[in-house]
């Protein structure tokens, strides 16, 4: 659909674009991203003909752009600018209707039949048909913009150029306006190339990203290839990270700021509180987060942390909404909570503090083993005698993703580690057990002092954990062990 080979571009003789090349195929969304000053709105003025090329030249449907008449290019191409001025005060049909212009044809123009259903069908796929005859200048910013994307939509055009079109619009419009666009892109095979300031909004809606640095083509691929930490990093002089959307298959980027000086935060058991309703740890600061709790479960930022004891006959059909209805209760925000349920006697429960060098662990561990299973089996029934295991590791450093994983996979090791010691077995089985179907675990890191990239048996922060675990879950279980004799 276009071809883009070579291309010199810039004004009065001096080139701001140099050797660009690209292809866009019919009903692709295209995204062009960069920084200020890279070359974004002269490529666009180069596409829309607006400006002549200095060397190389642009295709579109295989013909020359330079070679289409301006009616020709209007009726092929539609352009709607970052920020679309009017002189007069059309109503808002009115302004539509201009987009008709480039298909009329004799001396004495109107519009037919043909033209007057294409107006109101954008009007109505665009979402403006119900204010038709207002005054476009009583509409607000992202109402205006909908309407100059539904005048260029009427051009019926193969090709749309669009110069930052989410600019200065609410979350609410932008969305919107870009999903109006990916649909005609699928429905309509509408071509689509547009410059985009948001790298998150490209990355969702754009096929294909190109990446301009200083007047250059610096890549040109799917957003996952081109929205690379290191590449975007050096291209935006930012630090950046990188992480997948949790809806769509798509990166996005965020902005990490400059980290200032500040006292080193330690967890450790002056922050931890036993009573016989529950175990609370309250950070000062927020710790992030990956665990398996009943509330804050996946990964976040969170200070609170609450093992809440319940009755071994506990059954509730919302246990989410009833552990939510707990916190509020006890004054813990359920948003910066993770909440977790057990129904041992929490006077039992063990913690440990370990340090190796630099680095350091607070271990707090709460056991029970009234119902343990063998994994391997894939049983689904469970005894009605409840009895879970609960570990929460507080880790004073700084962690990657991959040592967050990790540290739960060394964690459940040295866990089921202390079952087979123990000869803590499945009872209708009767082989050895691996955990129980209600344990729960947390890793939560400072994100502190020296960066830990592993977590694994064999690393300082693995054996620590290791260690730290193994000899929590050891102790509590006895604790657990000796209660039941007593009883």
């Amino acid at each position: 659909m276009i071809n883009v080979a070579h291309v010199d571009g810039g004004y009065a003789k001096k080139a701001v674009l140099h050797d660009i090349s690209f292809q866009v195929e019919q009903g692709e969304f295209f995204g062009i991203i960069g920084p200020n000053g890279s070359g974004k709105t002269t490529l666009l003025k180069l596409l829309s003909n607006v400006l002549p090329t200095m060397a190389g030249d642009i295709w579109v449907k295989g013909k020359s752009v330079s070679h289409y008449t301006r009616k020709q290019f209007a009726q092929l191409v539609a352009v709607l600018p970052q920020q679309s001025m009017h002189t007069f005060s059309y109503t808002v049909r009115e302004t539509v209707s201009l987009g008709r212009y480039a298909h009329q044809r004799g001396i004495f123009q109107s519009f037919s039949t043909e033209d007057d259903q294409i107006i109101a069908r954008v009007m109505e796929q665009t979402g403006i048909d119900h204010y038709a005859h207002e005054p476009i200048d009583h509409l607000s910013g992202g109402e205006r913009q909908r309407v100059f994307l539904a005048q260029a939509l009427a051009q019926d055009p193969e090709i749309l150029l669009l110069d930052e079109p989410t600019n200065h619009l609410d979350l609410s419009y932008q969305k919107e306006l870009l999903d109006v666009l990916k649909a005609w892109t699928e429905g309509k095979k509408l071509t689509v190339v547009s410059i985009f300031h948001d790298l998150n909004l490209a990355s969702l809606y754009c096929d294909r990203l190109l990446l301009l640095h200083q007047g250059r083509g610096k890549f040109c691929g799917h957003p996952d290839d081109v929205l690379e930490k290191s590449l975007i990093e050096r291209v935006y002089g930012a630090h950046i990270e990188n992480h997948p959307h949790p809806k769509v298959p798509k990166p996005q980027m965020l902005l990490v700021p400059n980290e200032r000086p500040n006292k080193r935060n330690i967890i450790q058991s002056h922050l931890l509180h036993i009573s016989r309703h529950h175990i609370v740890l309250k950070s000062p600061w927020p710790l992030k987060t990956m665990s398996s709790g009943v509330i804050g479960s996946g990964v976040g930022w969170y200070r609170n942390f609450v093992n809440r004891r319940v009755d071994k006959h506990y059954d509730c059909y919302d246990h989410k909404k009833d552990m939510r209805t707990y916190l509020n209760d006890y004054g813990f925000q359920p948003r910066d909570t993770v909440g977790m349920m057990t129904a041992v006697e929490l006077e039992d429960a063990s913690y440990l503090y370990l340090e190796e060098g630099n680095l350091s662990i607070f271990v707090v561990v709460t056991a029970g083993v009234g119902h343990a299973i063998d994994a391997s089996l894939g049983k689904k029934e469970q005894s009605s005698i409840i009895g879970t295991i609960n570990t929460w590791i507080f880790v004073n450093g700084h962690l990657s993703d991959e040592a967050f994983i990790q540290s739960i996979m060394t964690a459940t090791e040295a866990k089921v580690k202390v079952l087979q010691h123990l000869q803590v077995k499945d009872e209708s089985s009767q082989s050895l057990a691996t955990g129980t179907s209600t344990d729960s675990i947390l890793i939560a890191a400072t994100q502190q002092g020296e960066r830990q990239d592993y977590g694994g048996t064999a690393t300082p922060l693995g054996r620590l954990i290791g260690k730290g675990v193994y000899q929590c879950t050891k102790k509590a279980l006895k604790r657990y062990f000796a209660r039941k004799r007593s009883c």
